[in-house]
């Protein structure tokens, strides 16, 4: 019992100091009320249990299973040469897990912290804030596992290595799901500066001109926005874990210092510190 509660603490301990190296690194690209960030960070940490509940009634309705129908494509490949042909059942299954893992994250960020959003950088940095909660939770399980299996000795690798980049690969996921999140949280005034700019899609311009239709519109460009940033975290997080499964882990630092460098260059837009929700408020007065 003793020894229990020790790797559960130890596991906890460990499984902080990637939230606060990855959160000090962010929290000066944008600092946040901290009590906000703090619901966000709970609200991401629970975001895990949702999953486990789900993986636990397979045992009782393994019709809900979704990974079990991804093995019809096991003897399947997908590539140009055996060198880089990886099987579709893999592909799949890592596109659900990223589904399944980002649909979470953004609802923590939707459940918390969607009212206070002031710009579009507010919901990437909330976003991240949620991933963190994520990988919290995610790597204390990681850590007690193995301190449970293979005991402490074995613990130090897999900490490098989640501290460094599983950690940092669930902040990227989210930070560019949250800025396509963003757009969508204030699509009517982006929608109607675009119209202005005429840097916009012709079917949205031709929606709005039927002034009928400008919810329709406004709703349009909204979910839009939701799909766009859900399918590019997807698949960046189905390509990471694919390097993993495949070994390419030669793959990794480049991945994520690209990343890196790209949730930076959101951070630094000017578009994305304009404060909407004043423009629009203004608009509606």
């Amino acid at each position: 019992m003793w020894n229990n509660a020790v790797q559960i603490a130890g596991s906890i301990l460990l499984a902080v100091v990637p939230v606060i190296v990855w959160g000090y690194v962010f929290y000066l690209k944008k600092p946040e009320k901290r009590s906000f960030m703090l619901i966000t960070f709970i609200s991401g940490a629970t975001a895990v249990f949702p999953i486990l509940l789900y993986k636990y009634l397979w045992q009782f309705f393994p019709w809900i299973n979704v990974f079990r129908y991804t093995q019809i494509f096991e003897g399947d490949m997908f590539g140009f040469t055996r060198i880089v042909a990886i099987p579709v059942s893999v592909i799949l299954t890592f596109l659900i897990v990223g589904v399944i893992e980002e649909v979470m994250k953004n609802v923590a960020v939707r459940v918390s912290s969607h009212h206070y959003l002031r710009n579009i950088d507010d919901a990437i940095e909330f976003s991240i804030i949620a991933a963190l909660g994520f990988a919290f939770t995610e790597n204390i399980m990681y850590f007690y596992n193995i301190w449970l299996h293979q005991g402490m000795d074995n613990i130090l690798g897999p900490f490098i290595f989640r501290t460094i980049f599983s950690t940092f690969a669930h902040v990227l996921f989210s930070g560019v799901f949250g800025y396509f999140y963003g757009i969508a949280h204030f699509a009517t005034p982006i929608l109607r500066e675009q119209l202005q700019t005429k840097r916009i899609d012709s079917i949205f311009e031709l929606l709005y001109k039927w002034r009928i239709l400008r919810g329709a519109a406004d709703d349009l460009f909204k979910h839009a926005s939701v799909f766009r940033g859900l399918l590019i975290a997807t698949s960046l997080h189905a390509v990471y874990n694919i390097f993993l499964e495949m070994n390419w882990t030669f793959a990794l630092i480049p991945f994520l210092i690209l990343g890196y460098v790209y949730l930076n260059h959101l951070f630094d837009l000017k578009q994305n510190h304009k404060q909407y929700n004043l423009v629009f408020e203004r608009e509606l007065t």
